[in-house]
């Protein structure tokens, strides 16, 4: 498979633990393998303090599982290494997966229990996928969840994706996806730009005005090339200095400078005022350096134009991971019954049996709990909202949830997703779960 950019993913079969194809062998070996089963994707619990989470990653794991082959090269290393033997070896050399996907859209506000993704196929199909579907929802969601809360905090205020240093390179162009998911506006990563259809941004670090032998010739230079419109980096040596010098060289028509150090806060009050003073009323201010929610917040009532986050972002602003586990709900017995199945164990309960899940909302419009029907649809009123849509059906991937399209698609649900719940859902401040998860037992 390939986006629209021509951009094809990488084989993705040999992203997983040993133990999923030594499970499969074992069940292979004993006949439950093809049993048709279903899986969920699942938090139980959301980070501490944490009033909701983001589903980001649902498109990448799609493009992924299209991908989901194994090569002849990978076989051979399997065999070499003897990790499974030669009937599971043959049983992975035809494999595509071939059942179905719902789950959650992008973009959409979760809760605990929610059941984000669920895969319905035989076991060993949906076995193998494992730790490639967590490793995915863990790591997006935990960003997406983190830029929502960014964006909240920022309110009408743009904020820029700029973490790719701070992280692994391919996780550097997820979380910039993650991040547009979460309302960021535009990241400085090219790869997410080229492969997503994201808008990027990006002028000059300190380093281009070191190069020069004096700021004016870096600021001449950065002007020349990119035009009057570009961002001036102002905090390299003296910020005043270098407002006035940005001021002098391009005139009421600069478009922006950038303070990257220092008390932001009075910084930005300061240089708004020199600004405006100088004539430069139209010309922006952006703020960088170690944002979070918290700085962003505290940021408010500062003359501020936009934001760029880095560290905090891409390291899911203190929750880099997102909890879920994928767990086996359901499975068909000797009898081709779908009987449904449930982990016991202390702290680590699940819920036995295929759940559908609706947002209940109450007369204004607003949501009151999430509610998770086991073995059935929940009941629903004229304005409760179904929350399950069907991504890939008989192996084939359903459009719209792959490429540019998605993310844009999942920006806008994140927006409506959130103008729906409670106002309380804008609080920083630690706290229980915006709505209540709520469970409908079938009668």
């Amino acid at each position: 498979m390939s986006t629209e950019t021509g951009w094809v993913p990488p084989a993705t079969s040999l992203y997983t633990d040993h133990y999923e194809l030594t499970m499969l062998q074992a069940a292979l070996r004993s006949g439950a393998a093809h049993r048709r089963s279903v899986f969920e994707a699942f938090a139980r619990r959301l980070p501490d303090g944490r009033r909701y989470g983001v589903v980001a990653g649902t498109g990448r794991i799609l493009e992924g599982i299209r991908n989901f082959t194994f090569s002849s090269d990978q076989l051979e290393f399997l065999a070499r290494t003897k990790v499974v033997d030669a009937p599971t070896i043959d049983w992975l050399a035809d494999f595509r997966f071939s059942g179905d996907i719902y789950g959650y859209t992008e973009g959409e506000a979760y809760f605990p229990y929610s059941p984000i993704l669920t895969v319905e196929s035989s076991f060993a199909e949906a076995c193998v996928l494992e730790t490639y579907i967590l490793s995915i929802l863990n790591h997006d969601c935990a960003i997406a969840s983190a830029a929502s809360r960014m964006t909240t905090a920022a309110g009408d205020r743009p904020c820029i994706e700029m973490g790719s240093r701070r992280t692994q390179e391919e996780s550097a162009v997820a979380a910039a996806r993650a991040a547009m998911i979460g309302g960021f506006t535009s990241t400085s990563n090219l790869e997410a730009g080229y492969r997503y259809g994201i808008k990027t941004v990006g002028t000059a670090a300190h380093s281009f005005t070191m190069l020069h032998d004096t700021e004016r010739e870096a600021f001449e230079a950065q002007l020349a090339s990119l035009g009057h419109g570009t961002t001036l980096l102002v905090d390299t040596y003296d910020v005043e200095t270098a407002v006035r010098t940005a001021v002098e060289l391009a005139g009421p028509e600069l478009g922006g400078v950038r303070l990257d150090s220092g008390d932001l806060v009075t910084q930005a009050q300061w240089v708004r005022r020199l600004l405006d003073d100088l004539g430069n009323h139209n010309t922006h201010i952006t703020v960088t350096s170690d944002l979070d929610e918290y700085a962003i917040a505290a940021l408010a009532s500062a003359p501020v134009d936009s934001y760029g986050v880095g560290t905090e972002l891409v390291t899911g602003s203190g929750a880099p991971t997102a909890s879920m586990v994928y767990k086996l709900v359901s499975r068909e017995n000797d009898d081709g019954v779908q009987v449904p199945v449930a982990k016991a164990a202390k702290n680590k309960i699940s819920k036995g049996g295929r759940k559908y899940a609706l947002r209940r909302l109450d007369e204004r419009g607003v949501a009151s709990a999430e509610v998770i029907g086991i073995g059935h649809r929940p009941d629903s009123d004229s304005n409760d909202r179904s929350l399950l849509e069907q991504f890939v059906k008989n192996g084939e991937l359903l459009p719209g949830f792959t490429g540019a399209e998605a993310v844009q698609r999942a920006a806008e649900r994140h927006r409506l997703s959130l103008a729906e719940l409670p106002g309380t859902h804008r609080r920083l401040q630690r706290g229980e779960a915006v709505i209540p998860t709520e469970f409908e037992e079938q009668a």
